[in-house]
């Protein structure tokens, strides 16, 4: 049974716009805090964005004042709105779900949910 599914993702020019979408399964969604990660071709796997219990939202510093994280209580949906998009911001993204430590993005060792991913290819 999958409990997240990423959708969304694609191929944008430089500066282009997508929006990911994260559904989960009603209990998961309920009863989780989440993040986006991001992992491009031979890179390790990158934190992106997290939605704490407390509707806090930190970002990485390299997509801080373009991304925007967001959650859809009513749909048991997770986005991450993407602007101003990079070449570099090129990657395999997942969105991943804790029940734990929920004020804080922790480590990806938290996470015991995890989509399937949604690649964005970004050209110059």
């Amino acid at each position: 049974q999958v409990q997240l599914a990423e959708s969304g993702g694609g191929s944008v020019q430089a500066g282009g716009s997508l929006r990911l979408s994260c559904a989960a399964s009603a209990y998961i969604f309920s009863t989780s805090c989440m993040s986006w990660f991001r992992q491009a071709p031979g890179k390790e796997r990158e934190w992106v964005a997290f939605i704490g219990a407390d509707g806090t939202t930190p970002y990485a510093n390299s997509v801080k004042g373009r991304f925007t994280i967001s959650r859809d209580n009513a749909k048991n949906t997770l986005y991450l709105q993407m602007n101003s998009l990079k070449p570099e911001d090129t990657a395999m993204y997942y969105c991943a779900a804790k029940r734990i430590y929920c004020y804080t993005r922790g480590s990806p060792d938290e996470y015991s949910y995890w989509g399937q991913g949604t690649q964005v290819t970004v050209s110059s």
